[in-house]
């Protein structure tokens, strides 16, 4: 194809427009039968203007410079323009330059003077979008919902003064609901989605799959739609095939209750001592069906010693080890799984200790109760006499312990004993006894006692 005379000034005005801004003037559309859309084009495309005509039949185009030189028009395809040609014909009257027969899909180029003005003008009523129904298309799918449209939008196609092919977006719409998670309530919530759509020439809708059973509606587009000619098309109901879930694992923080609890010193996860109980909670979206909690101890879950049917779990784990946990959930058919993260517990060994004074009645909340130390004993039983073999105290729960009392009162200071019969996660027995020394604070001394008296 020729280049015309024109090229060398299009080409040097193109590397300007980077640079400043040259247009000036204004445009008006006369003949047109609908409000002419302008869509503001990107900075890069080199264009001031996109201007969408409902037809593009016996309309002219004035362009108003506010200068008194004549105003030059020209005009490009997809070439660019690099390849713009000049139009003869244009009507000049004043500052007022007007072109009476206008082409629709074209790019546009006004000179005045040092000024320039780009434009791109689309006919819609070459890629008028029309809409039938809308249909789910069968496909089951984990990942993404597909719908056959029933109707058509192409691509409508515009390009740069450099010749580089763009696509003006129709911004038609797509709305249907789905689930979102809401952490702070923990639960899922629905939500209205809304998928915009440059085009649908290929009469193929996709997008993510729904998480509950919703309609889609199709409508549009964003030009009809200013024109106050929407289309819309509403699918039957879709009925939800994904699946997602989240889940959480709580456990009493018995560490800081039990304050005499002997800590692992391993990590703040799960477990410590045990007995532990610990709940496992899923929350699952509207298709999961199927649930199921595994147990391992390994972390591939290669050997899963436990499978739990069941969408929540309580557990005691009251044997020493580490253990794997994860949550599956699945729809009707199994055909979509979910996995959550792996929760690891880990139970410590069993170790008891046994202190052997203690000073009830002196100071409150300091040493004034005999407590074991202890982590993972699982069966515990303690008696604590006075010399005489008689029972001040028996309890069978290690975080409990003796204030010092009998019958309500305070016994007297001295060596009083223990017998202890326990068992711990790891199988271990304990056998233990011994003494225990009350000592009491002598206000008339100035020191201790623990005299062994009789109660």
């Amino acid at each position: 194809m020729k280049i015309s005379k024109y090229n060398l000034l299009i080409l040097a005005a193109m590397v300007m427009l980077w640079c400043q801004d040259l247009s000036a003037g204004q445009v008006s559309f006369e003949g047109v039968s609908q409000k002419v859309i302008e869509v503001k084009p990107e900075k890069n495309t080199g264009l001031d203007a996109i201007f969408v005509l409902y037809s593009a039949e016996e309309v002219a185009i004035s362009y108003d410079s506010s200068q008194s030189e004549p105003s030059h028009w020209y005009r490009y395809s997809n070439l660019g323009g690099g390849y713009a040609e000049e139009i003869a014909g244009i009507e000049q009257s004043g500052s007022v330059s007007v072109l009476k027969e206008v082409q629709g899909d074209m790019g546009y180029i006004i000179e005045t003077g040092d000024n320039r003005y780009y434009f791109w003008v689309v006919d819609y009523s070459k890629h008028r979008m029309t809409l039938d129904s809308i249909e789910n298309s069968g496909r089951n799918d984990c990942g993404e919902a597909e719908l056959i449209v029933f109707g058509y939008g192409d691509d409508i196609k515009y390009f740069t003064i450099n010749g580089q092919q763009r696509v003006l977006s129709r911004e038609a719409s797509l709305i249907y609901n789905s689930l979102e998670w809401n952490e702070e309530a923990k639960m899922w919530q629905q939500i209205e989605c809304r998928k915009v759509l440059d085009s649908f020439s290929d009469q193929l809708i996709i997008m993510p799959a729904p998480l509950c059973d919703t309609e889609f509606t199709l409508q549009g587009d964003k030009f009809l739609t200013t024109w106050r000619e929407e289309l819309s098309a509403t699918s039957d109901v879709y009925l939800a095939y994904a699946v997602d879930a989240r889940t959480e694992a709580v456990q009493q923080n018995v560490e800081e209750e039990k304050s005499n609890i002997i800590s692992s010193g391993g990590s703040s996860g799960l477990g410590g001592s045990a007995p532990s109980d610990i709940s496992f909670y899923a929350y699952v979206t509207d298709a999961v069906i199927h649930h199921e909690w595994q147990m391992a101890e390994d972390e591939g879950f290669e050997n899963v010693i436990y499978r739990f049917n069941q969408q929540d779990l309580d557990y005691t784990f009251d044997e020493e080890g580490v253990y794997y946990l994860r949550y599956i959930g699945s729809n009707s058919d199994g055909g979509c799984e979910v996995y959550s993260d792996t929760y690891t517990v880990n139970i410590g060994a069993s170790e008891l200790k046994c202190p052997n004074a203690f000073s009830p009645g002196v100071t409150e909340g300091i040493n004034d109760e005999w407590k074991v130390g202890y982590r993972s004993i699982i069966e515990f039983d303690c008696t604590i006499f006075n010399r005489w073999g008689v029972e001040m105290c028996h309890f069978t729960d290690p975080s409990m312990g003796w204030d010092g009392k009998y019958k309500g009162k305070l016994v007297k200071p001295g060596v009083y004993y223990y017998v202890i019969r326990a068992k711990g996660a790891d199988g271990k027995i304990y056998k233990m006894s011994g003494d225990i020394n009350i000592i009491r604070f002598n206000e008339h001394s100035g020191g201790s006692s623990s005299e062994n008296e009789e109660m």
